[in-house]
C-alpha cells in the first residue's frame, strides 16, 4: 500500500553544495529503484542544530516528499544510517494526518461562516423551503 512519508535528514555543514545535490539525487535514485515516488525534494539550508550532534552545531536539513511502502522507509533509512554525510535523520508518516486535515477543512467550509450549528440549519431550510408567492391586489 503506498502511503506519504516526510523524510528529513540532516547533512554535515562542511559539505559543498555539489556534494549535497549529489547526495540527494542518490537517494531520489534510490527511492524510485525501490519502487516509490519522491513528490518533493526541499533543501531547507543551513542552521544552528539544538544540541551538538557528532561533535557539529550546525547543520545542512534537507526534507523529501516520499509515496511508497514501509519497507522503502526501512531501506532509506538503512542507507541514511550508514551514509557518513548525514548526521541526524526523521521519518513521519503524513497520510493520516493530512486526511484528517482535509476532514476538517470541509466541514469547516461547509458551515455558515461565523455562525453556529441552529443559524447554519435555519439557513439550509431557508435555501430548501420553496420562495412564498408575492400577493396580487386587485386594482380600486
Amino acid at each position: 500500500m503506498q502511503r506519504t512519508y516526510e523524510v528529513m535528514f540532516i547533512v554535515r555543514p562542511d559539505l559543498s553544495e555539489e556534494d549535497i545535490d549529489k547526495l540527494i539525487s542518490t537517494m531520489e535514485t534510490n527511492i524510485t529503484n525501490a519502487g516509490g515516488t519522491v513528490k518533493n525534494a526541499e533543501k531547507m539550508g543551513k542552521r544552528r542544530l539544538a544540541y551538538i550532534v557528532r561533535k557539529f552545531a550546525d547543520g545542512f536539513y534537507v526534507l523529501l516528499t516520499i509515496e511508497g511502502t514501509g519497507e522503502l522507509i526501512k531501506e532509506i533509512e538503512r542507507r541514511l544510517r550508514v551514509t557518513e554525510q548525514v548526521i541526524k535523520f526523521i521519518s513521519v508518516r503524513t497520510d493520516v494526518e493530512d486526511k484528517r486535515l482535509a476532514k476538517i477543512k470541509k466541514l469547516r467550509d461547509s458551515r455558515v461562516k461565523g455562525q453556529g450549528r441552529q443559524a447554519q440549519a435555519a439557513a439550509e431550510a431557508a435555501a430548501a423551503a420553496p420562495e412564498p408567492a408575492e400577493p396580487t391586489q386587485a386594482p380600486a
